[in-house]
């Protein structure tokens, strides 16, 4: 068990901490089924860090259920009783945890949580990491989702699963915000705000596209409708063809260099998607 310190370390750049899997939605400890928002009793595991002796015998809730490339499961948690449980809630340092299957005891009890107030904003960061300057989505993600970020505020990094970020998109947020790599000619390391549209008409049902047009339309071809969306894009340096060129798992220096006013880019863009108009005050 450890506490979630990642609001105090800045990016590496490695891409196999991006090597993640998505972890699975149920996990059974001794026959009972634990998800996200399940109650836990933290068991701690003997000679662990400080943190084991204050939290030993808490009531939990996990937040998130996370798998490695090993296959090993984490349950990051918060503490039902802590005043700043909302805080761990958005990932903030000092009020989330984790812990093993092991070190957890299922209490068959889910955590009802208060609608969150004003409006939600999922943020996504998409592309290959593995493909030099495409990875500008997920590193971008990666960044924000270490940043105190306004309440209603989801950031999650999709990579290259185009499914599960249409399906996300149906999730009842207000705004969508891609994050991705976008060449339209300009030096390496512009960065734009755009609006993407989709032609009415047949929209094909193309699971692997990552292009945000591409995503639009399989939101489309799935039945749903999806909400405003906005790209923040980077010009690249390099456009890499996963068949033909060697894998290349840093940025370029321009894209890398444009990640701090990317950050400060859709820390605006935010503040203005979250902000109530004086028509949604009044009501």
């Amino acid at each position: 068990m450890s506490p979630d310190n990642t609001g105090e370390t800045p990016w590496s750049g490695t891409p196999w901490e991006e090597l993640e899997r998505p972890g699975p939605d149920v996990v059974e400890i001794d026959g009972v089924q634990v998800r996200k928002g399940s109650k836990v009793r933290l068991k701690p595991r003997s000679g662990g860090d400080v943190f084991d002796t204050i939290l030993a015998d808490k009531v939990a809730i996990i937040e998130k259920i996370e798998q490695d490339m090993e296959e090993q499961i984490q349950f990051a948690v918060v503490i039902e009783d802590d005043p700043g449980r909302d805080l761990g809630q958005q990932r903030k340092p000092g009020h989330r945890f984790f812990f093993t299957p092991a070190e957890v005891e299922p209490l068959g009890e889910v955590a009802t949580s208060p609608e969150p107030q004003g409006k939600r904003v999922l943020v996504a960061g998409i592309g290959n990491v593995f493909l030099g300057d495409d990875g500008f989505g997920v590193a971008l993600a990666e960044r924000l989702g270490r940043t105190e970020l306004p309440a209603g505020v989801d950031v999650v990094d999709f990579g290259i699963r185009g499914l599960d970020l249409a399906y996300a998109m149906q999730d009842g947020y207000d705004a969508v915000v891609l994050l991705d790599a976008a060449p339209r000619g300009d030096a390496p390391g512009t960065l734009y705000v755009i609006e993407p549209e989709v032609e009415a008409g047949n929209h094909a049902l193309d699971a692997h596209g990552m292009d945000p047009v591409k995503v639009l339309s399989l939101v489309h071809a799935l039945g749903g409708t999806p909400p405003r969306t906005l790209v923040v894009g980077c010009e690249p340096e390099n456009q890499m063809n996963p068949d033909e060129d060697d894998l290349l798992a840093d940025l370029s220096e321009p894209v890398r260099l444009a990640l701090d006013e990317a950050e400060r880019l859709v820390a605006t863009l935010l503040e203005d998607l979250t902000t109530p108009t004086e028509t949604e005050v009044s009501r």
